[in-house]
């Protein structure tokens, strides 16, 4: 998927936001930003957002020497999910829809995304945002489709949304063998092997590593592992918008899940900006 113009400030906005958290240094902020624009006029040379989010973040990495700006974020997002769990669970179990529970639970989890809304009031507005119907869902179809899977891989996103995601990996292990692959390294708030290993999905999921450290599954970057697993999977379930950005021209059939937050998204997955969708692609 190409990039859109309209991402470019986004992007600056984030990496301005990381070196932030990185280092108190003045200096090392203007020597980041200013490598950070040069890049970001060079936006035509990257094939997708996912591909050139990473090169502006290892920007940060680099003048900063550290890792994971997000580190902190990502720990809070994760304890905020883990403390919301009892409430998850209990929505889960409502009305006797535990499948399609589990899936609005996943993808409301889209909204523990730090890089986007920073000041968001988490435990405050999950229940509200539970309550917001799919505007598209191919659960129908879904249900065909893993009545016949016997293996299902779900592409994560972001760190927080891990425990969400626990809520539909923990139903769907009851009669399928399912994994769980996040980033390979440490990008923005999405999750690694260690960070969603925190959230205890590993009890109903194999963890692994997609083998890539953009902010979405871009297959040529991932693991030869991993591009096995993702071509032989009965059924792929890919989270969140960068997976959506790397993987949506994909020749295998992908239910993206995932909360639209651009218009660009919001057009290519068919619905308004800030619903959600459970769609077959």
């Amino acid at each position: 998927m190409k990039i859109f113009l309209e991402c470019l400030p986004c992007m600056l906005r984030q990496v301005l936001e990381a070196a932030y958290m990185a280092t108190d240094d003045e200096a090392i902020h203007e020597r980041i930003m200013e490598e950070a624009m040069e890049t970001l006029a060079n936006y035509q040379d990257f094939s997708c957002a996912p591909i050139l989010c990473e090169a502006m973040h290892s920007i940060v990495k680099r003048h900063a020497c550290v890792e994971d700006p997000y580190a902190a974020i990502k720990a809070q997002d994760i304890a905020a999910s883990l403390r919301l769990e009892p409430v998850l669970k209990r929505f889960a179990h409502r009305d006797n829809h535990l499948l399609l529970n589990a899936l609005k639970i996943a993808a409301t989890g889209n909204i523990m995304d730090s890089a986007i809304y920073s000041d968001l009031d988490i435990e405050a507005c999950v229940m509200e945002e539970l309550e917001i119907p799919f505007a598209i869902c191919d659960k129908d179809t879904f249900d065909l489709d893993i009545s016949k899977a016997e293996q299902i891989l779900i592409i994560g996103d972001n760190a927080g949304e891990v425990v969400f995601d626990k809520i539909l990996a923990d139903y769907l292990a009851r009669d399928h063998n399912v994994i769980y692959a996040v980033r390979d390294a440490a990008i923005i708030n999405d999750a690694t092997v260690e960070d969603a290993l925190k959230t205890g999905i590993a009890d109903y999921a194999e963890v692994m590593s997609t083998g890539c450290g953009m902010p979405g599954a871009v297959l040529e970057s991932c693991s030869a592992e991993f591009r096995e697993l993702f071509d032989k999977a009965d059924v792929v379930i890919s989270k969140g918008q960068g997976n959506f950005e790397a993987l949506s021209d994909s020749t295998r059939e992908i239910y993206f899940l995932l909360k639209a937050k651009c218009d660009r998204i919001a057009e290519a997955v068919g619905v308004e900006l800030n619903e959600y969708a459970f769609k077959k692609i």
